[in-house]
């Protein structure tokens, strides 16, 4: 079973930016593909961004060129720059993981059933 734990969330105004952690308490991260979630208030949880286990990422279109998804193994860490944060951003953040990769990245991102691990969750609030 893998924990995992963000950190990193807070209060922003309009344009501003913060960067999100999630450490994994596994030995390391290297086998698991993994991504960001988000769920807004009133809104159904969507995927932000995801990050396979060779370094391919995708986004979801509006976070494009906006948010930056990265990984660091030897610290069992996945991290999601975000920068011009805007209110729609405003909504609990979690981080997830999996073992597999058997769908498309952008799939696992729209279906969000593709992941066996996810943390509690961080808020960011822009406003």
């Amino acid at each position: 079973h893998v924990q995992l734990v963000e950190s990193g969330g807070g209060s922003v105004q309009t344009g501003g930016s913060l960067r999100l952690s999630c450490v994994a308490s596994t030995d390391t991260i290297t086998g698991y593909r993994m991504a960001w979630f988000r769920q807004g208030p009133g809104k159904e949880r969507e995927g932000v961004a995801g990050i396979n286990k060779d370094g391919t990422t995708s986004y979801k279109d509006s976070v494009k060129g906006r948010f930056t998804i990265s990984r660091d193994n030897a610290r069992n860490t996945l991290y999601l720059q975000m920068n011009d944060l805007k209110p729609d951003d405003t909504a609990m953040y979690y981080c997830a993981a999996d073992l597999s990769e058997d769908v498309p990245l952008w799939v696992a991102l729209e279906l969000g059933t593709d992941f066996e691990y996810g943390g509690r969750g961080t808020q960011v609030t822009v406003s």
